[in-house]
């Protein structure tokens, strides 16, 4: 694999060395799809078949350009979150228009506006309008917030602490998030202009899912609500920038406003199987909670 390789895949993959973009070149290799991805660290790249690699970072318009020349689909997914995100977004998509891309698949999150209490949710907006605006056919895959990493909201003590009040989220596996990107990847046309929610099959509070996780594994896990101030407070302590403290502790707050109080048959829907529950991921993942204290 190598970045000077010429470029014949139809479809250029990012974030192959993550959770989700990952899983999703995974799954194009094993539909036999031809493809490209696109990395920032050659030696990251994960070697599958019909795949081929090219380095670039978002930031960088021209090797982004170069990446995804002869890609007639990219998948984009977001990148990590920053004070610049949107203006990555935005280079990597001109770069793609650029290059001939004809149809964008971008990884965004539910609910996305201008205004979204979740600040996070801002730059998926401002990107997606961004997207609509240079004419390219694209889809919008919508997520929640992912069921794999809710293992992680509890520290060492079980404790689940944010202004989430009695809002309700839908959590989402990563598995189910590949399965819809991969099925709208291998299918042109068929999902142009089109924005798919991609939720959970039920929506729980978080004390209704720190009592699911706590009933599931027998590790005693518990929801303590904070207020807006108190969960800046406790999140500053890490020593994170601020736009970064107001991300972590605005996702609890966009429960609590009910952005994520959705539930969309989009998942079985498109991939013919069911959403994954929390019941049915803890089955998967036995381990998940080993790191908080048993009772």
């Amino acid at each position: 694999m190598g970045d000077d390789q010429a470029t014949t895949e139809s479809i250029a993959v990012t974030g192959a060395t993550g959770s989700v973009g990952g899983r999703v070149a995974a799954r194009l290799a094993r539909r036999g799809a031809a493809q490209r991805l696109v990395v920032r660290d050659l030696n990251r790249a994960p070697e599958l078949p019909g795949a081929s690699a090219a380095m670039a970072a978002y930031e960088d318009r021209t090797a982004m350009r170069r990446a995804l020349q002869g890609a007639t689909t990219l998948f984009l997914v977001s990148a990590t979150e920053s004070a610049d995100r949107v203006d990555r977004h935005i280079a990597a998509v001109d770069a793609a228009v650029e290059a001939g891309v004809g149809r964008i698949v971008y990884l965004s999150f539910l609910n996305p506006g201008p205004a979204a209490v979740f600040t996070f949710a801002r730059d998926h907006f401002f990107t997606e309008a961004h997207i609509r605006s240079t004419g390219v056919a694209h889809t919008f895959l919508r997520p929640s917030l992912y069921l794999d990493l809710l293992p992680g909201w509890a520290d060492e003590h079980g404790v689940v602490r944010g202004p989430a009040g009695s809002g309700r989220v839908a959590w989402v596996a990563r598995d189910d998030i590949a399965d819809v990107a991969a099925e709208v990847l291998l299918e042109p046309g068929a999902h142009t202009g089109r924005a798919y929610d991609l939720t959970g099959p039920e929506a729980v509070t978080l004390g209704e899912t720190a009592g699911r996780l706590t009933s599931l594994t027998g590790r005693t896990v518990r929801y303590v609500p904070e207020t807006w101030e108190e969960a800046l407070e406790s999140r500053r302590a890490t020593g994170a920038p601020e736009w970064a403290v107001e991300g972590w502790a605005s996702s609890y707050a966009a429960v609590a406003a009910g952005e994520l109080d959705t539930v969309s048959p989009a998942v079985p829907d498109i991939t013919g199987h069911p959403a994954q529950t929390i019941e049915g991921y803890l089955r998967k993942h036995p381990s998940a909670l080993n790191h908080v204290e048993p009772a």
